[in-house]
């Protein structure tokens, strides 16, 4: 965000398919990475809508706050799949961090994450 440069290591992630509470499959990729000397785990959840739409929301507790949280999650999705995610500054004051199918995509490259994704694009009725 804002041209800035960061430090991202990335240390731990994974994929998993999760159902909602009305049904709805979803694909749910946790990362634990730390990002400009701050360690996290973020997740993100992939849903079937009428695109392949994922959204994660960057939170109040942690260091720096919402706006800090946002920055270092977007520069994580950058270095994972080499597109910053469309951000949303809602007026409740929550931050919303929204990835497409060209994100998906990129988060495929990885072996821990290529065989889950794969699964729940076939379950989902999408082509991989």
């Amino acid at each position: 965000m804002d041209g800035r440069r960061h430090v991202v290591k990335d240390i731990d992630g994974g994929a998993e398919l999760k159902k909602s509470e009305s049904g709805k499959l979803h694909l749910r990729i946790w990362i634990t990475a730390v990002v400009d000397g701050v360690r996290r785990d973020y997740e993100i959840a992939f849903g079937k809508y009428s695109a392949v739409m994922a959204y994660a929301t960057a939170r109040a507790d942690a260091p720096g706050g919402r706006e800090a949280d946002a920055e270092r999650l977007s520069a994580q999705i950058k270095d994972l799949t080499g597109r910053k995610p469309w951000v949303y500054r809602r007026s409740n004051g929550t931050i919303e961090l929204v990835c497409g199918r060209a994100h998906l995509e990129g988060f495929k490259r990885y072996a821990e994450l290529s065989g889950v994704i794969a699964t729940w694009l076939e379950e989902t009725g999408r082509r991989a």
